[in-house]
């Protein structure tokens, strides 16, 4: 089973020489996809939303680069698409024509390329750009694979039965609210609604007293499926486009007051934040790892099992937590964690979620729920990390917190490296509170 390529080469150097940093998110080895236009006004062209791809500091322009420079046969039309500034068109083509396209832009970049002088001219510093949402996104369902949040949680308010008896059979999911899904960046008003404490006879209605961050990642659909029509684990393997960092906010009074009986709805329908570039599947295959559930657990049904995702199902990422206040000079790190703990695969919260029938779309969004780890410190949400707003975390300065309060920027990071591979980094979902 070979995964990897002469593009995932740890030797490969680019001429960009931003991205040969060490440090850097965007070395050639990942080529993440993004939407993006120029900060400056007043000119028509770079005024309009276009595709791009990250690579070091710089933003390559596929608008420009269809445009002003050579490519291989086949190559041109998938530039097309792109350059109308449309990622969905191209995402729905599936793996092979992503795989063709990032083999011609990885060759075109590399030290040494011929195309080097054409494409030196369609390079924009990420500095000088603005990002939107990387793609369309139709619809939004957020499920619930940490199973240590799961766990953490469930002790809140389970103390002796933490996990519900389905959990370990099945993916758990929700469906969300994809029209208030926002980039980096953008503002999260606090949320209003109601909510009821224990030792009151009727619910109020007010601001949220107790919002929260949960750490996630993104999945984007690449091509979807027909009505009617499941996805085998292979079709759902194959037909991943990426990943993105996903920041699940969470108003917990209101919450705790709604969710029974069938689950979230104001408290998590406000705003969802998501990182503006796109890591392809492509770019994470080195990073691929065996997946099996722990040692006594039920092993997946027969349709979310396959050889491959038991070889190479899971994906090691390190995820973070930062949070700066108003009061701080610069974030603090509040937590670490690795998606590969996660109880289900990306592959098999596709092949679940298309099992009954249901019509997956080019650029729906799953949600892979709060990636907690197993050790304490590791909590994914304040609710967590608080035991429940009991114990407030001591911050730098001599602050505390329990929840969020109104200009926090909470700031979610991600990458994947180490032992001689270079690092794949997602950049950041980064969000600041408002007032309601």
């Amino acid at each position: 089973m070979t995964l990897t390529d002469a593009t995932h080469d740890p030797a490969l150097k680019s001429w960009v020489e931003s991205a040969n940093a060490r440090d850097t998110d965007f070395p050639i080895q990942n080529l993440p996809f993004g939407r993006f236009r120029s900060k400056q006004r007043g000119d028509a062209e770079l005024d309009s939303w276009r595709i791009g791809v990250a690579i070091g500091d710089q933003v390559l322009d596929l608008r420009l680069a269809a445009r002003q420079c050579p490519w291989g046969e086949g190559i041109d039309e998938l530039l097309a698409l792109l350059a109308q500034g449309d990622l969905n068109a191209f995402m729905g083509l599936g793996a092979k024509a992503r795989q063709e396209l990032r083999h011609a832009l990885s060759a075109a970049l590399a030290e040494g390329s011929d195309q080097s002088p054409f494409l030196d001219l369609c390079l924009l510093p990420q500095s000088d750009v603005e990002l939107s949402l990387p793609c369309r996104i139709g619809e939004y369902t957020d499920f619930y694979t940490g199973i240590h949040h799961a766990t953490a949680v469930g002790k809140l308010f389970r103390p002796d039965n933490p996990l519900l008896p389905n959990y370990k059979w099945v993916p758990i999911g929700y469906h969300g609210r994809a029209s208030s899904i926002v980039v980096s960046g953008q503002a999260v008003y606090r949320p209003s609604g109601q909510t009821r404490t224990a030792d009151s006879p009727s619910p109020v209605f007010g601001p949220c007293k107790r919002l929260d961050y949960e750490l996630e990642l993104g999945v984007l659909v690449g091509a979807g499926n027909e009505r009617g029509r499941p996805k085998t684990m292979a079709q759902a393997e194959a037909d991943w486009f990426g990943m993105v960092l996903l920041n699940d906010w969470s108003a917990r009074d209101i919450q705790a007051w709604e969710y029974q009986p069938l689950g979230p709805f104001l408290a998590k329908n406000f705003a969802t934040t998501i990182s503006p570039w796109v890591v392809t599947a492509e770019a994470l295959a080195p990073y691929r790892v065996p997946f099996a559930h722990p040692e006594g657990d039920p092993a997946p049904l027969p349709y979310l099992d396959s050889d491959f995702n038991r070889a190479a199902g899971a994906i090691d990422i390190t995820l973070e937590v930062w949070l700066q206040t108003a009061a701080m000079s610069a974030p603090q790190r509040l937590m670490q964690s690795n998606f590969r703990d996660s109880y289900w695969t990306v592959a098999q919260l596709i092949a679940h979620h298309a099992s009954g029938g249901c019509n997956l779309g080019t650029g729906d969004l799953l949600g892979t729920g709060t990636q907690s780890g197993p050790a304490p410190g590791q909590g994914g949400s304040l609710l967590e990390l608080t035991n429940g707003g009991r114990q407030p975390i001591k911050l730098a300065g001599g602050e505390t917190r329990t929840f969020l309060r109104d200009g926090d920027t909470v700031i979610l990071r991600a990458h994947c490296g180490g032992q001689g591979r270079p690092r794949i980094g997602f950049g950041e979902a980064a969000g600041t509170v408002t007032s309601a």
